[in-house]
């Protein structure tokens, strides 16, 4: 017998057997077999497979291994959560271990393939003859499991080699992964033979016994019954060994309620059940109500506690590995561990965390139930319509289920886990209730001790549990539902936030995930930078990490194609993965000039920079309005007009000019609706300019309402307008007196290098703005 040897990476398999034939699904989760994997795809696609003896050893050497593998082809790759990895295998060739090596970032196996020759049979025994012994063993074992399906038994009777078709029957019948193992270990073609003939029949022998059961029992009970039927048997079974009957079911929910910890009204209630269930009788339906109603009650947790944990040096160290910025949001944590560590009260404030998407607010409640290291449990409200989704369904009903937060509650093991209400603002109500008043009794730490879920009919303590709820707006949440929530606000990411998140977070997740670890692809911080500035344009970073899901899998393609050992993408190639750049940042002006002045506004995606214009032309006195301007808008340059025509003597303005000249106010990007009050002193010094021909300075931005008497109100989104400013080059900001302090609340980041102006009235803007004859 002649062999021949190869060297090739290993995975070493727990609880799995793979034989030749054999199309095989499994997870990965240990680093070493993901990266076996990954060398494997990166060269012919093939891997040894060989299963180790000890499952639950997690760097095992050749002693811990069987010694008899298969060489297998990976046919498919699914990544899953973190890096675990589904692979999808064939099993070509029956291998030998000689030797395991730990390469480090995988295990590299040296096999060898014994040449086997046909063994020698007696006078008396034929292949053909061995043939008709199989086929008859694994007709009996279909006809009696029903477990092989047509196709797959006439192609196995087709197979002319009867060594492959042994090799074919074991992929394919339900054999256990020791019984393969048996198989694989086989040294000769013959061995495996018997070894496959003689399990066949042993498992239609098996099948004879469980029939044989089957009619002792259904001997001594009615067939209708069917849940009796599978009392009777486990009880006939274990009569047969020798050992005690089971308890009934009555008498199992019995013993888990006597060691349940719960009140004493909760007790009495679910005892009340089990006598019901005990004498409900022969009711199918009934006593399938009863018993889902009698296991929801004893899995839910109701004097069960996650121990309290307030490390706040622990709390502060996962926040800041977790998450950059978002400083006042990290701040309410570790205050609320601080009060929660010196007065021990379990009353726990509602956080309500509202921001644009994309900026991390569902992210820190997990890492609020980590600092906590309590579970977390997290519930989607958008879309939900029926309060019974919030309060339960009675038990009348066909298919009633406890509501969502009863649900979760027990999901998570404890009464007081971390519960996260996803989407609180897009809840909806309709004739099936009012979803957004059941939630009032859920998030109000008055009332929410004796929560009452319909389907439980008993009082739930939700008192402890640590609300969060997200929220992109706050408009649509209505009043009474808001004031029960401590409201925080998730600005948008400034440019230099995004970067450090990206480079210390999305980056390498986003080059894990598309399996080029190891130095495959690397990404300048200037493409970063660039990437974040002209590839995406939103407040928080869903887009950004998009973007660099997009380099990784055009890096990937590049590596296979060009067999490349590494790529490194800077800002000078780019666009080379990316494209042509999608956005531009309208800049400062080059020159001063008439009637054009720069205005600043809040969007959905972050701040960005209006620029106004204004024409004046003959006629008879009309205000032209066009850009796509809402009403509100509209009524802030009426009433810049208005005062503009109060102060018009002081700028030489003839009297009769209004009554003699058109003037045009325009905002370019038409397509685009634009309101709100913020741009009335913008419009104002706009036309000022255009009426008294005076030069606005071109490197000038401003934002406030204007009154009309020239009062410069205050305005909303001030983060987000200056550092719309401060990316088009702007050099002074005007904004109203009134925002002053929430300008002192903006890191330095954003203002260092803005002259910020503070107006109280409309003469301190022209004043700021105007360029002076």
């Amino acid at each position: 017998m002649t062999e021949y040897k190869r060297q090739i990476p290993m995975i070493p398999l727990r609880g799995l057997t793979v034989v030749p034939g054999m199309v095989a699904q499994f997870d990965i989760g240990r680093e070493k077999s993901a990266q076996g994997i990954k060398n494997a795809m990166l060269n012919d696609q093939q891997i040894f497979l060989v299963r180790q003896k000890d499952e639950e050893m997690e760097e095992p050497v050749i002693k811990d291994m069987y010694r008899a593998g298969v060489l297998a082809e990976v046919k498919q790759i699914e990544h899953k959560s973190g890096s675990s990895l589904r692979v999808m295998v064939y099993g070509k060739k029956r291998g030998i271990l000689s030797a395991m090596h730990d390469l480090g970032e995988f295990w590299e196996a040296e096999i060898s393939f014994p040449e086997e020759e046909r063994p020698e049979l007696p006078d008396d025994i034929t292949e053909e003859g061995m043939k008709e012994v199989l086929i008859h063993c694994l007709e009996e074992y279909r006809e009696k499991t029903r477990q092989i399906p047509l196709g797959i038994m006439m192609e196995i009777e087709k197979t002319e080699d009867v060594y492959q078709m042994v090799d074919e029957i074991a992929a394919n019948v339900h054999f256990s992964p020791d019984e393969l193992q048996e198989i694989l270990d086989g040294k000769e073609p013959l061995e495996r033979y018997y070894l496959v003939a003689s399990k066949l029949e042993e498992k239609a022998k098996e099948v004879d016994i469980r029939d044989e059961i089957d009619r002792n029992v259904k001997e001594r009970i009615d067939k209708n019954q069917r849940e009796y039927i599978l009392r009777e048997q486990m009880k006939y079974i274990r009569e047969e060994l020798g050992e005690d009957g089971p308890l009934s079911d009555a008498e199992e929910f019995e013993r888990q309620a006597e060691s349940l910890e719960a009140p004493k009204e909760i007790k009495e209630k679910i005892e009340k059940e089990i006598r019901r269930f005990r004498n409900i009788g022969n009711n199918p339906s009934e006593s399938g109500v009863i018993r889902t109603y009698i296991e929801t009650m004893l899995e839910m947790p109701w004097d069960k506690k996650a121990p309290e944990y307030t490390d706040i040096d622990h709390a502060k160290e996962v926040m800041e590995a977790e998450h950059y910025g978002l400083w006042e949001v990290k701040e309410r944590v570790l205050d609320y561990l601080a009060v929660h560590s010196l007065t021990k009260q379990s009353g726990t404030p509602i956080l309500c965390l509202a921001g644009p998407p994309g900026t991390g607010k569902t992210s820190i409640a997990q890492s609020l139930a980590e600092a906590l290291k309590r579970p977390y449990v997290r519930i989607s409200l958008g879309g939900i319509r029926d309060e019974a989704e919030i309060r339960g369904h009675r038990k009348t009903y066909v298919g009633a289920m406890p509501g969502r937060i009863a649900d979760g509650i027990r999901k998570a093991g404890v009464k007081n886990p971390v519960l996260l209400l996803d989407e609180i603002d897009k809840v909806s109500t309709d004739y099936r209730g009012d979803t957004f008043s059941a939630l009032l009794e859920v998030l109000d730490g008055e009332q929410n001790k004796k929560f009452r879920d319909h389907y439980l009919e008993v009082s739930l303590d939700l008192s402890e549990v640590v609300f969060v709820t997200t929220a992109n707006t706050l408009q649509t949440i209505p009043r009474p539902l808001l004031d029960r929530m401590e409201v925080i606000q998730v600005s948008s990411y400034t440019e230099n936030e995004k970067f450090h998140i990206a480079k210390e977070h999305l980056l390498e997740k986003q080059i894990e995930g598309h399996g080029l670890s190891g130095g495959l692809l690397s990404v300048s911080d200037g493409a970063l930078r660039r990437m974040i500035r002209y590839y995406t344009k939103e407040a928080g970073v869903r887009n950004l990490e998009r973007t660099l899901s997009d380099v990784c899998r055009k890096a990937a393609r590049e590596i296979l194609e060009t067999k490349k050992k590494s790529i490194r993408v800077t800002e000078r190639n780019l666009s080379k993965y990316l494209g042509k750049e999608k956005y531009r940042y309208q800049m400062a002006n080059e020159k001063d000039e008439v009637g054009i002045v720069r205005g600043l506004a809040w969007t959905s995606v972050g701040g960005d920079t209006l620029q106004i214009e204004v024409n004046v032309l003959p006629g008879k006195g009309k205000l032209m309005l066009t850009g796509q301007m809402g009403d509100v808008m509209k009524e802030s340059a009426q009433t810049g007009i208005s005062y503009i025509r109060s102060v018009s003597g002081e700028y030489g303005i003839p009297e009769d000019f209004f009554e003699e000249h058109d003037i045009h106010v325009h905002i370019p990007e038409g397509a685009v609706p634009k309101d709100g009050p913020s741009a009335g002193i913008t419009m104002a010094t706009a036309i000022l300019s255009a009426v008294a021909d005076i030069k606005v300075r071109a490197d000038v931005a401003m934002t406030g309402e204007i009154t009309l008497r020239g009062r410069v109100l205050p305005i909303g989104g001030l983060k987000e307008k200056l550092l719309a400013a401060k990316n088009a080059g702007m050099k002074r900001v005007i904004v109203p007196a009134e925002n002053e302090k929430d300008v002192e609340e903006i890191s330095q980041e954003i203002t260092k290098g803005l002259d910020i102006k503070y107006v109280f009235r409309m003469e301190e803007v022209l004043r700021y703005s105007l360029v002076q004859k």
